[in-house]
């Protein structure tokens, strides 16, 4: 089965290989890294073998964030090992070297060549992956090689569960090699069990990003909020991880409420970094006035757009808002986590299409704390919320004390964590940080 996955893994690589060669020269996309994913072990990893290692492996910006209270507080409980994390993405490198410091490395490619020398060099006791990263050759690999195997934060999303259940008979000797699932909630644990996770191995813990602090505010955070105060701009609407397809609806909604309130704001993060030339043309042929983040000095942004053409602001800008707006959500994307805008109190709106966090969604919509709509309701329901001061506030507050509720899933995963290391981690320095608060039943 394994040697039939390499082939086929391998015939994929090479068909596609004018894809990779043509965006990397185009736009240098894959070349960061490449040697890491081939195999070569940076020396600042190599090098340092003081302490036994737990290896954190988080795909993107959102996995990094998720796990970024839960690598804090592993330093703390389990300081007699050494944290490395390992992500896919430039992106969630770049989030995650801002995090964690020079521990960071490109996860290798999922091919014997490559995945051996991190193991020869990390020699991990613990390998924790965030959320659902079934890499067959590398569980097969770290097993073989003495590592224990956790998954935390594990969802399994409507849209890949078909998917995953048609793999069930391949899928469930792979997932033999994870010791351990913690997952977000019972259903996500009833899928894994229907894709062919053993019941004894799986637990629920809850989900991460509810303990997740939000990040230190950058300067422009600052700048901007003083901008908006002296020259009187707003209201501010922060549309967050647009798709395509939702920059042409949030963008017309934003022309209608300027006819009601000519110095309203919009700050417009799309997604993806490769789709920030596209809004911006976007932009420029409506008509529309705009900024990008990355030239902007403090001119008055009011009756305009703010483009977000960063990384890693977002979820601070989120505290500028009157009236969030989640992407991927008015088209068929699935959603996007609604947890950085429920931190800051706004109030947040998000489309139909949200499968990939439902559970999440319905938890806040049981309790008033979101706003659910489709493409057409879009400005109705922007200009409702504008228009009505203490619905939009209520809808605000709602969302902080939903937040709150469902804390404690740090605490959880540390404590089942700690079962998988030697001698269940006793060797380890004690948590000294409080203990957050377990979710309301």
């Amino acid at each position: 089965m394994y040697l039939l996955y390499s082939a086929a893994l391998a015939a994929a690589l090479l068909l596609g290989l004018p894809y990779w060669l043509l965006h990397m020269l185009r736009r240098g996309k894959y070349r960061e890294g490449l040697w890491e994913r081939l195999g070569h072990v940076p020396a600042r990893l190599a090098n340092n073998r003081s302490r036994p290692t737990i290896w954190v492996h988080a795909v993107s910006v959102g996995e990094v964030l998720a796990v970024s209270g839960l690598v804090g507080q592993m330093r703390q409980r389990f300081g007699g090992h050494r944290i490395v994390v390992s992500t896919t993405t430039s992106s969630g490198q770049k989030i995650a070297r801002k995090q964690f410091g020079d521990d960071v490395f490109y996860f290798p490619l999922d091919f014997a060549f490559a995945i051996r020398p991190y193991l020869r060099a990390l020699s991990p006791d613990l390998i924790v992956l965030a959320e659902t990263e079934f890499w067959p050759n590398f569980l097969r690999l770290a097993k073989k090689s003495g590592a224990r195997i956790a998954v935390v934060n594990g969802r399994i999303s409507d849209r890949s569960l078909s998917g995953y259940r048609r793999m069930r008979r391949w899928l469930a000797p792979i997932l033999r090699n994870i010791d351990l699932f913690l997952a977000q909630t019972g259903t996500d644990g009833q899928r894994l069990q229907e894709i062919g996770a053993e019941a004894e191995r799986i637990q629920v813990a809850g989900n991460l990003k509810f303990d997740t602090s939000p990040p230190d505010a950058p300067p422009i955070v600052a700048s901007l909020r003083a901008t908006l105060e002296q020259s009187g701009a707003g209201p501010v609407l922060v549309c967050g991880s647009t798709s395509e397809g939702e920059e042409p609806i949030v963008i017309q909604a934003f022309v209608n409420v300027l006819a009601s309130h000519p110095r309203a704001v919009m700050i417009l993060a799309p997604r993806h970094p490769e789709r920030f030339g596209a809004v911006a043309q976007l932009l420029e042929k409506l008509g529309i006035r705009y900024w990008k983040r990355s030239l902007w000095s403090g001119e008055d942004v009011a009756g305009g757009v703010l483009l977000v053409d960063t990384i890693g602001e977002l979820a601070s800008l989120y505290g500028l808002a009157d009236v969030t707006f989640i992407g991927g959500s008015l088209v068929p994307r699935g959603g996007h986590n609604i947890l950085e805008a429920a931190q800051h109190g706004a109030a947040i709106i998000v489309g139909n299409h949200t499968e990939n966090f439902r559970d999440m969604i319905q938890l806040f919509q049981s309790r008033d704390a979101v706003r659910i709509t489709g493409p057409a309701e879009f400005p109705l329901v922007l200009m409702e919320l504008l228009s009505n001061d203490s619905e939009r506030h209520e809808l605000g507050r709602h969302a902080v004390e939903t937040l709150r509720s469902q804390m404690g899933a740090t605490e959880r995963t540390l404590e089942a964590l700690a079962k998988l290391l030697p001698s269940g981690g006793r060797g380890d320095s004690p948590v000294n940080a409080s203990t957050p608060t377990t979710p309301n039943k």
